[in-house]
């Protein structure tokens, strides 16, 4: 129950199928660098016996500890390391799901290279159990983190961040997280620390950036940044401590709901975009909605935007309200050539906006799929597709 899409909430007839006591790591292959595991497994679980086996399995955000292994791969979760390691689909060998008919398909390859026709695997991972009930998983494994370093950013405007990524990516660095935010965000969540803010408030983006290799290599990054004016101003953390400090401000999401009367969104958009559909965004919710407050953050490098309006700077913070913010910003993402859910999944709350995203002759094959695989109707009804 930690999806954010309504995908795991049960219609009032239906009947919920939990695989909380389906838990437990099968097996290590220290050659392949894979596991197999149990779906009803959580996510911490599977992070700390990769750990434990000299190796780390890289999707990584706050739910870890509660989520179970079946579920991110049935959402296609993403995470803080998506800019490296991809998606769970990309961590993904093998499968054995459970279909509507009760016959078990046997996916379980344990190896990259095995191309013998269609990979039925992809089928379900992000299909929200709406094709079948993934019940075991043959995870990959990578090499464990080497020398991190944790860098905070302001810059002048957003073109400034797509070309700090591509100098960083030229440096030598190996990127775990190109975190960016603007000063909405950054304003908003300094104000919640006791703390002096590590940057001034007064730059309009703020990138958070994790690296891997020599530190050197990202000192000489971040001066040629700073003599060029990409970047205005910098801290580099000179300690684990200080590190997640600088991750504090970033993860201010978690208190979301108990600060502000979230109304999220999570999307992709093409990087080039990013920062005119921020300002379009605004503009038009401003145009719309007077006084309405926003704050934008997201993991550029891999196109995901996170814009979250304040419900209570709304006049009225009613259901219509929310599903008119929603229709029109849904709508401002198919004209921007977007997708409407970038890790977050379809589920029941974005399944009215999925033809924003979704062209009416794809959505035909993925009616078809779903009457093949499911013809009843009985897997996950009502969830991603009318």
């Amino acid at each position: 129950m930690t999806g954010l899409a309504g995908a795991a909430v049960p219609n009032a007839d239906s009947i919920a199928v939990s695989l909380s006591r389906l838990t437990g790591v099968e097996s290590v292959d220290h050659d392949a660098a894979t596991l197999t595991v149990r779906a009803g497994t959580t996510l911490e679980v599977v992070q700390n016996e990769a750990k434990d086996a000299g190796f780390r399995y890289p999707v990584d955000f706050g739910a870890r500890g509660s989520c179970q292994i079946g579920g991110t791969i049935a959402t296609n979760a993403g995470g803080h390391g998506v800019i490296r390691h991809g998606m769970t689909r990309d961590q993904v060998l093998g499968l054995e799901v459970v279909l509507a008919d009760g016959r078990i398909l046997d996916l379980m390859n344990g190896m990259i290279k095995n191309n013998t026709g269609y990979d039925l695997k992809h089928c379900f991972i992000g299909a929200e159990g709406t094709l079948g009930i993934i019940t075991r998983a043959v995870l990959r494994m990578a090499p464990p983190q080497g020398e991190s370093h944790t860098v905070l950013c302001g810059l002048p405007n957003y073109k400034a961040a797509v070309t700090l990524l591509h100098h960083l990516r030229g440096a030598g660095l190996a990127l775990e997280a190109f975190e960016v935010m603007w000063q909405d965000f950054y304003t908003m969540s300094c104000d919640w620390r006791d703390s002096q803010p590590p940057l001034p408030t007064s730059y309009a983006l703020y990138v958070l950036c994790e690296a891997e290799g020599d530190a050197n290599h990202l000192e000489r990054a971040l001066e040629a940044a700073i003599e060029t004016g990409e970047v205005e101003d910098a801290v580099l953390a000179s300690s684990t401590t200080q590190a997640r400090e600088l991750w504090a401000i970033r993860e201010a999401t978690g208190e979301f709901p108990l600060k502000l009367a979230p109304i999220n969104f999570d999307i992709s958009l093409p990087i080039p975009t990013i920062g005119a559909f921020v300002e379009a965004a605004g503009e038009m919710l401003q145009q719309r909605w007077p006084g309405i407050s926003i704050v934008n953050f997201g993991h550029i490098g891999d196109s995901n935007l996170h814009l979250t309006v304040d419900g209570r700077s709304l006049a009225e913070d009613a259901p219509e309200i929310r599903h008119a913010i929603e229709a029109e910003i849904y709508r401002l993402v198919g004209e921007y050539h977007g997708s409407i859910s970038a890790e977050h999944g379809i589920g029941l709350l974005k399944r009215d906006f999925l033809h924003h995203s979704v062209r009416p002759e794809v959505m035909e094959v993925m009616r078809a799929l779903k009457h093949t695989l499911d013809p009843n109707g009985i897997l996950n009804p009502g969830k991603l597709l009318h």
